[in-house]
């Protein structure tokens, strides 16, 4: 069973059901005053807290696509702003890192992020190599520029930095 928005929606619903329910037995233990009635209360407020979890999930889909091609990938810098960066591995190609920069823009979309006045998200590549022993430098492979208000944007640009490839590892490059 996959949760879908659809499904979040039918629990909220159910849930709603059963607040309703819980509202008609808290208003009865109030009324006759009887001695469980503040848990009742709590119960009752707890349950709205869900209804409202739940109904706000039915908004938003938390699945996350399947790109073909993309590689495992790690977000090492997201503020929720305009600008991300993931990690991969210094063995990627430039197929598969386009393939991987699309899954994240994918995975990344969210309609609530703040773009404090820009209208693009920009989701930047890098892996790590070991030039010698002691030393970390870090290579920038690629970026995505995709829109932070259309889920499925048409105008999303895939940048390769094909220069950058050259000064990964020859073993690990292939």
């Amino acid at each position: 069973m996959s949760l879908t928005p659809a499904l979040f929606g039918q629990l909220a619903q159910a849930m709603g059901i059963f607040v309703l329910i819980c509202a008609l037995i808290t208003g009865l233990a109030v009324a006759f005053q009887w001695s469980w009635r503040y848990r009742m209360v709590g119960a009752t407020l707890f349950s709205v807290v869900l209804v409202v979890g739940l109904f706000s999930l039915s908004f938003e889909p938390i699945t996350r696509s399947s790109i073909a091609g993309s590689v495992p990938f790690k977000l090492v810098y997201d503020r929720f702003g305009s600008q991300a960066t993931i990690a991969v591995a210094p063995t990627i190609t430039p197929e598969e890192l386009e393939a991987t920069l699309q899954q994240a823009s994918s995975n990344l979309f969210s309609s609530g992020r703040n773009g404090q006045g820009k209208s693009q998200m920009t989701i930047y590549a890098r892996t790590i190599i070991h030039p010698r022993e002691g030393l970390s430098k870090p290579i920038y492979l690629g970026r995505v520029m995709r829109s932070l208000n259309l889920r499925n944007d048409p105008n999303m640009k895939v940048e390769i930095f094909a220069d950058k490839f050259a000064e990964l590892p020859q073993n690990t490059a292939s």
